[in-house]
């Protein structure tokens, strides 16, 4: 059976990892991996959680299974995290393991619900969506998202794709700091996604990876909200990995707001799907997160590191900004100033990406996303003018 198989092709980021790591140069500067580092490039267990784990050391007294959704009380500080009040009477929610659990399970529950749907995807958007699409055999419908003249969003083109959507077709929505694009929609420009996708009769499925590492924890989730007040059904797919800096702990959860007479129906199916998939989901990462924003004390000190690794994040797309203008004498990379979350798509040919990697030890994925908090205020600098160097 097993000779049948064929080998699968490589995920381009985790070989890049494996590139970095074997590269013996002392100087060179990983850009590729998407996860926040601090200026010294260690990823820092952030204080609260720190606290909540020794906490949770002294006072925990079993380590049995919690319920096949996770534990109720995750999932009510989440929702209300994200979306405030008032939805608790519409949002079934299951823990998932990590964001990436959170999205295989919106899309399960979509080819669950009705087969025939089309998932409409941005272009260009995250490899994990339409990998996880095309391996459930769903059809899939790109809509355009990204312009690489301007560097911004292609809100004309974005409009007219989205018009093609047919009633019951999901459609996917990063809420904010679009990975890998680093681009955003306005408040006003999402008002008018909301309308044309509700008049459509569309089902958004929202992924809300980064809350928190844009504009503001609640600023980061307007979208979100938005959306959730004017559909009758929304996907929420969130994941706890990056604002609570606990990647391995795999902590995520998959909203589905309905309405309260569906609301049981629906829970049976995400405890359905939780059960075929991996039944019990993890709890350590989901119990350190309900302590966390249930605790007064904890939740300040979390919210306040959170702030400091978000302004810590726009000082250095400041200052690499103000690095490229006088590396290039010119303004063409100002948009790096104006994109929020980790990443920024540059621009860069694949050519010039590798002359990056190879004279230069920079390393950033092939479309040339790369990782702002990769940077410290020391890299910026040798960033700009490598790239200056190579003709960009």
């Amino acid at each position: 059976m097993l000779d049948a198989l064929k080998p699968q092709p490589q995920d381009k980021i985790l070989q890049l990892i494996a590139m970095y790591r074997d590269d013996p140069r002392t100087q060179k500067i990983d850009l590729g991996v998407g996860v926040y580092k601090d200026a010294t490039g260690l990823t820092p267990v952030m204080r609260a959680v720190k606290a909540a784990e020794k906490k949770l050391w002294e006072d925990e007294t079993t380590k049995t299974y919690t319920a096949l959704a996770g534990d109720p009380a995750f999932s009510a500080a989440m929702v209300g995290m994200i979306l405030g009040e008032g939805f608790a009477d519409r949002a079934a929610a299951v823990a998932t393991p990590g964001g990436t659990g959170a999205i295989r399970q919106a899309l399960e529950l979509i080819k669950l619900a009705a087969p025939g749907a089309t998932v409409w995807i941005s272009a260009p958007t995250w490899p994990n969506h339409p990998s996880i699409i095309k391996y459930l055999g769903m059809a899939m419908a790109e809509y355009r998202y990204f312009d690489e003249a301007t560097r911004g969003v292609d809100f004309a083109g974005l409009m007219a794709d989205l018009a093609k959507v047919k009633a019951g077709d999901a459609v996917l929505l990063h809420g904010c700091c679009h990975n890998p694009t680093g681009a955003n929609l306005t408040l006003d420009q999402w008002a008018e996604v909301v309308k044309l996708l509700a008049d459509k009769g569309a089902v958004p499925l929202v992924d809300l990876a980064y809350q928190g590492f844009g504009d503001g924890l609640d600023e980061d989730a307007a979208a979100t909200r938005l959306i959730a007040g004017a559909f009758p059904e929304v996907l929420i797919a969130a994941s706890c990995s990056k604002n609570f800096g606990i990647y391995r702990e795999r902590t995520g959860i998959l909203i589905a707001l309905t309405s309260p007479e569906r609301k049981a129906v629906v829970q049976g199916n995400l405890n359905f799907l939780n059960r075929q998939n991996y039944s019990f989901p993890p709890d350590h990462g989901a119990r350190l997160v309900t302590m966390i924003l249930g605790d007064a004390a904890l939740a300040a000190d979390w919210k306040a590191e959170l702030e400091e690794v978000r302004q810590n994040m726009l000082g250095l797309r400041q200052q690499l900004a103000d690095e490229f203008r006088r590396a290039t004498n010119s303004d063409r990379y100002d948009f790096v100033a104006t994109h929020r979350g980790m990443f920024s798509r540059l621009g860069l040919s694949e050519a010039q990406v590798n002359r990056l990697r190879d004279e230069h030890g920079i390393y950033m994925v092939g479309d040339s996303r790369i990782n702002i908090a990769g940077l410290n205020a020391k890299t910026v600098p040798i960033l700009a003018a490598a790239i200056a160097a190579v003709g960009g």
